[in-house]
């Protein structure tokens, strides 16, 4: 009887919607936006050259992709409501080894914001695929974008100027917007998403849905794109920033270029239908094939560094549009019962890119100084526009 009385906001969890992701979203972009110039300087600060820049994001490229396949493993012992807070925490701890600093807590703490990001993105693409349908994901997707775009835009030029003014500065306002994001999650109530019991009991290696994963060429497919696109953010967040400072335009000019790439978020819902006029195939395909162009253009263009540099920032607008609407071949494809594996699966591309473009960039740098790493790039996205090919004609044409 006394739950009769009890509001129904109290006694029922609101189902979140598009809103409250794209909120999470905007504040996650607030807590990675100011720091993702500043980590290639402190580590280029720490290691002194572009080859032990390489080798420790390969390295820990390697040691965030093991963690991130062991997270369905993990999520079985732990609720996906801790989890998502355990990452909290290490979006804590990260920022924080860097604020002690020195040659060993800076990279760990590298780690740490890696294992964060890989952690976050599993549960709430977890959560997206319980809660959202299948024909609001573009909407969805596109409403992130544009709710992260301020934090993408002022972030990496203001992390670097604050970084310069006083070094723990920026990590200790990501630190604070972690926080915020904590409350923002934990106020939303979405508790573990929805459960859906399988026929037969799941596998007990946690590598095991690897398999179903292998056995689905569309889901391959959606995660090469999203590996290739991130290898194309990789090499203009980590390299553009060392190539301005051994070609003399100092340490704030790929700052500044990498805000305004992000300004082009505000464009995602235009971005949105121009796809959906042209349909997802092509416009997949269109993306990866200008982005790839003008990464080889950046390569043979250092005659003149600040050519480099804008051919590179008209490059950063094809991966923004593919940031709108690449994911969409991925999320279209997982069956509604792999949600959580899949969704580890998917959040995987960062740190398999985290792997690949270091481990290419250490042997590039070898043989070539670094605008071979932006031609071994566009190569790299020459084969995504490849695949793209093989999509189905309408792959998308549902999306309004």
């Amino acid at each position: 009887m006394i739950g009769r009385y009890i509001p129904t906001f109290l006694r029922h969890a609101p189902v979140p919607g598009v809103q409250g992701f794209a909120l999470l979203a905007g504040i996650e972009a607030a807590v990675r936006g100011i720091l993702t110039s500043v980590w290639p300087l402190v580590i280029y600060q720490a290691l002194g050259d572009a080859e032990g820049v390489s080798r420790l994001y390969f390295y820990a490229g390697i040691l965030s992709f093991s963690y991130g396949m062991l997270l369905p493993w993990i999520g079985r012992f732990i609720a996906r409501r801790w989890l998502y807070s355990i990452g909290m925490a290490l979006y804590i701890a990260g920022p924080g080894c860097a604020v002690i600093g020195g040659p060993l807590l800076t990279p760990v703490g590298l780690l740490l914001t890696s294992w964060a990001t890989m952690t976050s993105f599993t549960c709430i693409n977890a959560y997206l695929l319980d809660f959202i349908a299948r024909q609001e994901l573009g909407r969805v997707e596109t409403r992130k974008l544009s709710y992260s775009a301020i934090s993408w835009t002022i972030g990496p030029m203001s992390g670097v100027w604050l970084w310069k003014l006083w070094e723990p500065l920026p990590f200790l306002i990501a630190m604070g917007f972690t926080v915020i994001l904590t409350v923002a999650f934990w106020a939303m109530r979405m508790g573990n998403g929805k459960t859906i019991t399988r026929a037969r009991t799941p596998a007990p290696n946690p590598l095991a849905f690897l398999g179903r994963f292998f056995a689905q060429p569309r889901l391959v497919a959606g995660w090469l794109f999203a590996v290739l696109r991130s290898v194309g953010w990789w090499v203009y967040i980590v390299y553009l920033p060392i190539y301005c400072i051994e070609a003399g335009l100092g340490d704030q000019v790929a700052s500044f270029a990498y805000s305004i790439s992000n300004a082009f978020l505000f464009l995602s819902p235009l971005m949105l239908r121009w796809m959906q006029r042209r349909g997802l195939r092509r416009s997949v395909i269109f993306s990866f094939g200008a982005a790839a162009g003008l990464f080889v253009a950046a390569g043979f263009a250092p005659v003149w560094p600040p050519l480099s540099l804008i051919t590179l920032l008209a490059a950063s607008f094809f991966l923004v549009m593919l940031d709108t609407f690449g994911g969409l071949p991925f999320l279209m494809a997982v069956r509604p019962a792999e949600r959580s594996e899949m969704a580890a699966v998917y959040a995987s591309f960062r740190d398999v890119s985290g792997i690949l473009t270091p481990g290419f960039a250490w042997l590039v740098l070898l043989v070539s100084p670094v605008p071979g790493v932006f031609i071994a790039c566009g190569a790299g996205l020459a084969v995504a526009a490849s695949v793209a090919t093989r999509l189905h004609p309408r792959l998308g044409a549902r999306y309004a």
